[in-house]
């Protein structure tokens, strides 16, 4: 195919389909009625993660509806709704200390961007080689940084400087215990526990939005001396560059990459989320892709913060019986309508209360089953999730992942190497002839083990005068373990001994050849060579 209709044949891919936008009229009344519960659920939390983040309850109210509806209209998930979230502002926090908020609005562009170009390169089929353990470290890590960041809010006094969330929540405590302010601690803690205990008496309820109105009226009647989240505009402004400082591009390339390799985790693992509670759907990832990436890149023009899929209102879509993106879009759609008719109301929210509110969405965001039994099926599994539950609370979200992968990689080689084994062949297997010894090999050979099986198979006892190499259980090869193995010959041919190598694999041979692992072998026995996989499927 030539490149030009190959690359035409990308973008034609992540596009919206006809299917998709027919699927809308599927059952549009129970759409609705979906998008209604969402929104319900979704506005305390994006007017909580847009004061999380440090740009205010606005900006985190028009992530809310520009980037809910487009990720709705362009994703590729149908029941995935998207906006800002708590994993999120912990990226965001340490943007806006180091460059404002324009600073984080042209970020949020910038990852637009890099989601759009990740689309095109079909780069969300990775998603599947990340360990549960470090996903579920990765979410651990975040719970206890979102609940950390509300401790100022929920104590009633002005947050300390300072990017480590752990630091300024405990000068927050300090300067509490200074002047307690007890209003706000207690409307914070009865929002957290009406929260938590409607979750449990009736998960499919919008409790949040109860427990803001309760403490917002318990506000306005006792007249209680508390921060609030003030004056919202009734829409939203007008699309402007003006958002944005253009001229710190260059700058901005490393945190921009940080915002969108997270918005691309999230996204597509809370994509999957939705796919494991509906059986037989499918997320597009390269298309779920795209829709996040054409999300941000609309948001910041508007003065929103950079946005992701978001797993607990994509849970409460599903289990509300959404059949298509018209729930998702119906939801950003009331956010507005929202803002355009309550915008004075909703100013009058007490950010403790909000607080509260996040305090028991952190709390439920951990999954103790799941991880109690990761954390008991092997010390490697435990170990993943406490340094990337570690990592995320003391680094940042992205360099705790690619921690955890790096820990997996090493103890998944390790595993492999252990797995390998050099042994010798069944008696019935012999070829009978005097001195001669047959050894089977099984598993990888590559350089975590390589100077292992060098040892074994150099390691033989006197007498031998000829080694017989059965390869039919290599099953992978790289330069190094086939130069480790082409060592080892040459060491056995110098004390003379002959080696001979067979039952090799067509898709192995090429390494070992190129290495010139057969030819310091000589020639092979009469069993000749393994058809490959792909081979041996031919007619």
């Amino acid at each position: 195919m030539p490149e030009g209709t190959m690359n035409l044949t990308r973008v034609l891919a992540v596009l919206p389909s006809p299917a998709d936008l027919r699927s809308m009229t599927r059952a549009p009344r129970r759409d609705l009625m979906c998008g209604l519960t969402v929104a319900v659920v979704a506005l305390p939390l994006a007017l909580g993660f847009g004061v999380t983040s440090g740009l205010g309850a606005a900006a985190g109210l028009t992530t809310a509806v520009v980037a809910g509806a487009l990720a709705a209209l362009c994703g590729g998930s149908a029941r995935q709704v998207s906006g800002p979230t708590g994993a999120m502002t912990v990226v965001l926090v340490p943007i806006v200390h180091h460059y404002g908020a324009a600073g984080v609005l042209t970020v949020g562009l910038m990852a637009g961007v890099l989601l759009v170009l990740l689309a095109l390169a079909r780069a969300g089929a990775a998603m599947v080689y990340v360990p549960a353990p470090v996903i579920a470290g990765f979410t651990i890590g975040i719970a206890c940084v979102i609940a950390l960041q509300q401790v100022p809010a929920a104590l009633g006094v002005p947050a300390p400087g300072g990017e480590q969330v752990a630091v300024v929540a405990a000068r927050a405590a300090q300067e509490f215990g200074r002047a307690p302010h007890w209003p706000a601690l207690l409307l914070a803690l009865g929002s957290a526990a009406l929260v938590s205990a409607g979750a449990r008496w009736r998960p499919t309820v919008p409790f949040s939005l109860a427990a803001v109105a309760v403490a917002t009226v318990v506000a306005e009647v006792l007249r209680l001396p508390v921060p609030r989240i003030g004056a919202l505009p009734s829409s939203l402004p007008a699309p402007s560059l003006a958002f944005l400082d253009l001229s710190r591009v260059p700058s901005l390339l490393a945190p921009a990459a940080a915002v969108a390799a997270l918005a691309a985790l999230e996204s597509l693992l809370s994509a999957s989320v939705a796919d494991g509670m509906r059986p037989g759907e499918r997320h597009d990832p390269s298309k779920e892709l795209f829709g996040q990436g054409v999300a941000n890149l609309a948001a910041p023009l508007f003065g929103g913060v950079p946005a992701t899929g978001a797993i607990a209102r994509t849970a409460v879509n599903v289990r509300t019986g959404a059949a298509s993106r018209l729930a998702a879009l119906t939801h950003a759609v009331i956010l507005a309508g929202i803002a355009a008719v309550a915008a004075p109301l909703v100013g009058r929210v007490p950010l403790a209360a909000l607080a509260g509110v996040l305090l028991a969405t952190a709390v439920r965001m951990v999954e103790r089953g799941a991880v109690r039994a990761m954390a008991r099926a092997t010390r490697g599994d435990a170990l993943v999730l406490v340094l990337t539950a570690g990592a995320t609370l003391a680094l940042d979200l992205v360099r705790a992942v690619l921690i955890g992968l790096g820990v997996s990689v090493l103890l998944a080689l390790r595993a492999a190497v252990r797995g390998t084994r050099l042994t010798p062949a069944a008696a019935d297997e012999l070829p009978g002839e005097a001195g001669t010894v047959t050894y089977r090999f099984d598993g990888p050979l590559v350089f975590a083990g390589a100077h292992r099986f060098r040892r074994g198979l150099a390691d033989l006892q006197e007498g031998v005068s000829a080694v017989d190499l059965r390869l039919s259980g290599l099953t992978a090869v790289d330069a190094t373990g086939a130069l480790a193995l082409k060592e080892a010959v040459d060491e056995l041919r110098g004390r003379g001994v002959a080696v001979r190598i067979s039952e090799v694999d067509r898709d192995h041979r090429r390494v070992l050849e190129s290495c010139g692992v057969l030819t310091a072998a000589g020639p092979s026995t009469d069993r000749g060579v393994l058809p490959s996989a792909a081979s041996a499927t031919a007619p």
